[in-house]
């Protein structure tokens, strides 16, 4: 099979190629492939067909080759053979020809594309490659994850281990059953609308869970610094402002005189809400010390006729 060159610009093809007969190759040093206006490429059997000055454009290995500074292989009918895969040369050849070529769509063709710039030792492509995964990278870490608890070992190493403030939703609906409202689901539907409402609101800030495997209906907690600071079951106001509370153990901020001052002043201010429970952390001191609120839930009214019992969940 033989390649032919057009007049003006020439076009790179990969094509299926056959062993060519006889099989003989000629090295080739020193000389490079100077003397030569186009040059036919065998890589990996892609056959590619180019010039000199398109692989000379950087500081390449096929500049070298170009030049004579690294020995090339030719084959009995002129094709210089690489031992490389040749599925992505063209985009290699395109880049070289443009200085600029559209990258695959897969993250893992774009890391084969980085292989190969890599090993031709093309700059620039390889720069390219590097923006695009970075890019890549920053959109996936943008994103909102809810990670979901599995067993009471995950969630434990999970809190202790984060560096963000934690808010925990656990809601069971299987629980519900025997306390079930006219209310139960809109109640339960509002719970899960304002999670999803505060984990988009301060996403990258704050570690948003779910626990559908314990004993409460519907409970909120909050944690910092690997310990609970407050744990809630409504209104919608008390949760918020637990939310904003918690943003003091952000970047460890939470840990001197001032965090808990701070803290302590919110709980105060929802004096009426529920139930506080004041904890210590032994005798290391009042710094430690933080606010544990159980708030008793919204009163539930069963389907029974008016006047009949009103039914809490505390």
């Amino acid at each position: 099979m033989s390649a032919q060159a057009s007049t003006g610009s020439v076009a790179s093809e990969s094509l299926p190629v056959s062993p060519s007969p006889g099989g003989e190759r000629e090295e080739k040093g020193g000389r490079g492939l100077a003397g030569s206006k186009y040059v036919k490429l065998n890589v990996g059997g892609s056959l590619h067909y180019t010039t000199v000055q398109t692989l000379s454009k950087e500081d390449s290995l096929l500049k070298s080759m170009c030049n004579g500074g690294v020995e090339v292989t030719i084959d009995s009918e002129g094709w210089v053979v690489l031992d490389r895969c040749g599925r992505h040369f063209g985009l290699v050849l395109n880049f070289l020809r443009d200085g600029s070529v559209p990258l695959p769509e897969s993250q893992r063709e774009i890391e084969e594309v980085l292989k190969e710039a890599q090993f031709y030792r093309v700059q620039g492509l390889i720069q390219h490659c590097h923006t695009a995964l970075k890019k890549r990278m920053e959109g996936f870490e943008g994103a909102c994850r809810i990670p979901m608890i599995t067993s009471a070992k995950e969630e434990q190493r999970m809190i202790a281990s984060c560096r963000k403030p934690v808010v925990k939703l656990q809601n069971n609906r299987g629980n519900n059953k025997y306390s079930y409202t006219s209310n139960s689901d809109d109640n339960l539907l509002k719970n899960i609308e304002l999670f999803d409402k505060l984990g988009l609101r301060f996403n990258g800030r704050v570690l948003f869970v779910k626990d559908v495997l314990g004993d409460e209906i519907c409970c909120w907690s909050f944690y910092g610094e690997g310990r609970k600071i407050a744990e809630v079951e409504f209104p919608e106001a008390r949760i918020f402002e637990e939310t904003l509370n918690i943003l003091i153990y952000e970047n460890g901020r939470g840990s001197g005189p001032g965090g808990v001052a701070l803290l302590e002043s919110g709980v105060g201010s929802s004096s009426g809400a529920g139930q506080s429970e004041e904890e210590g952390a032994g005798a290391g001191g009042g710094d430690r010390r933080v606010r544990r609120i159980h708030v008793r839930r919204h009163i539930m009214h069963d389907e029974r006729g008016h006047g009949q019992q009103t039914v809490y969940k505390d």
